[in-house]
């Protein structure tokens, strides 16, 4: 075969690109970028607000600790009359203790019952129960509760009266606990147990609280 019988190759065949297919191409990729985009405002957005409810948390609604405070303590029931003897020791003595529990934090702190139990030389000698409440953000409740004193255990120790002839003082120790829950956000709940122990010594002569030194402990 001669190179004058040789046919000459057919030129390559290009199909057009319709306008519909690439409308259709600059769609489907307009989509795709506003999708990412989309994406990408709604995660930024997302770790913003995390981040806004996580600095919250950890700085204005921290939950902090509630303060109690032993304002004093009223007796009840000591005849003055007969000196410094121990029949000073009636059958109804009682003491009012006066409590505040001081709330800081920016949600309302519930208790429920609160105790508060009078010990003479590791012998409890007087037991009161207080009803549950609520200490709202910021503020202060106060609580009066009254210890009845069991005053058959109290002159069962032999010690006693030698300690009210010498001095006219009855050294006992209190102590009073509050637990309960402060939620914030309907988030962030802590369970709080506040607890103060203190000594103090009861003036017989005077019917009378002295020396009071009071130590406080959170438990949260």
């Amino acid at each position: 075969m001669t190179n004058s019988d040789a046919h000459p190759l057919a030129p390559a065949t290009v199909l057009p690109v319709s306008n519909e297919s690439l409308s259709h191409n600059k769609n489907a990729l307009g989509r795709r970028r506003n999708g990412i985009k989309c994406l990408i405002c709604v995660t930024a957005t997302s770790l913003i607000l995390v981040t806004i409810v996580l600095t919250l948390i950890f700085t204005v609604f921290r939950v902090k600790d509630p303060i109690i405070k032993l304002n004093g303590v009223t007796v009840n029931g000591l005849d003055s009359t007969i000196g410094t003897q121990i029949q000073l020791l009636g059958t109804n003595i009682s003491l009012i203790v006066d409590v505040s529990v001081k709330n800081p934090n920016t949600a309302s702190f519930r208790y429920s019952n609160t105790t508060t139990d009078i010990y003479y030389k590791g012998t409890v000698v007087g037991e009161a129960r207080g009803p549950p409440g609520k200490a709202r953000a910021h503020r202060t409740v106060r609580m009066n509760m009254t210890v009845d004193i069991m005053t058959d255990r109290l002159l069962s120790d032999p010690g006693l009266a030698r300690e009210v002839m010498l001095s006219g003082l009855v050294n006992v120790w209190s102590y009073t606990r509050v637990s309960g829950k402060v939620k914030i956000l309907g988030m962030v709940k802590k369970n709080v147990t506040v607890k103060m122990n203190c000594t103090m010594a009861v003036n017989v002569t005077r019917q009378a609280i002295q020396d009071v030194e009071c130590k406080k402990k959170i438990d949260l």
